[in-house]
């Protein structure tokens, strides 16, 4: 191996771990920070980008959730937040006359949990701790935890307790979350404990939302949990190009930008 090979190797190593440290990086700052060209940089994370570590941004990336590395949600709960919020609150329209609700684990389900009608009862059942917090006190909503193991990182129950409890439901609506949508590869997580209680809700669910920011398209995680084809509706922000919503939209569901 040469020098240049090697250097080229610690130098992506070094992108990729500041990338996951801060949630994007910036080429200008790596440039400086590295001591070399800004098209060094981006030869980098373009070479990154082909390994589905990183996505490129214009004038920078951000790491793809995979399974060796998935963000907190306390890190989730500062990034993207303004178009989170905006996208929960177009979720929650989508209620429609359903009377029982699946909340997936997140922040932006969580933020739906928030924005969801307290005009009428509803019934809510969730893997989600700060889910059923949110909501335990609203007044007409009953609140179903699932149990099972918790993680700590996103502070959601997973397993078989957790599964085997939810395949004894049968819900007017699943609100869900993924860390990664493609057209080719549909929903996707890190972690298989995840997915199978993401895969049961979506089987559980008479109609699926799937809600999320602009970043989540395009990326690929570890676990498959379902297809596009199997949402009623997206939603996400204008952030998504008009040109790719509509590709989307071509495998079924009616994608909401806002």
């Amino acid at each position: 191996m040469t020098e240049m090979n090697r250097t080229a190797e610690e130098r992506q190593r070094e992108i990729v771990r500041a990338a996951r440290a801060t949630g994007s990086v910036d080429v200008t700052a790596l440039a400086a920070q590295l001591g070399v060209a800004k098209e060094t940089v981006r030869r980098d994370l373009r070479a990154l980008e082909d390994h589905g570590l990183v996505r490129r941004t214009h004038g920078g990336a951000y790491p793809v959730e995979s399974a060796g590395f998935e963000t907190t949600l306390a890190f989730r709960a500062t990034s993207h937040v303004p178009e989170k919020r905006r996208i929960a609150a177009a979720a929650a329209e989508l209620l429609g006359d359903a009377e029982t609700v699946f909340v997936d684990e997140g922040f932006t389900p969580q933020l739906i949990a928030e924005a969801l009608p307290r005009d009428r009862p509803l019934t809510v059942v969730t893997a989600s701790l700060p889910v059923a917090g949110a909501l335990a006190e609203a007044e007409g909503f009953s609140v179903l935890l699932l149990g099972g193991r918790v993680r700590s990182g996103t502070l959601a129950t997973v397993d078989h307790w957790t599964t085997k409890m939810l395949a004894g439901f049968v819900v007017d609506l699943a609100y869900i979350g993924a860390n990664g949508i493609s057209r080719e590869h549909g929903l996707t997580t890190p972690d298989p404990a995840v997915s199978e209680v993401k895969a049961q809700a979506v089987r559980a669910a008479r109609r699926t939302v799937f809600a999320g920011v602009h970043t989540k398209f395009g990326a690929v995680s570890f676990c498959r949990f379902a297809e596009v084809g199997a949402l009623e509706a997206i939603v996400t922000s204008t952030l998504l190009p008009t040109a790719e919503a509509h590709r989307y939209s071509l495998l079924g569901p009616q994608v909401i930008r806002v």
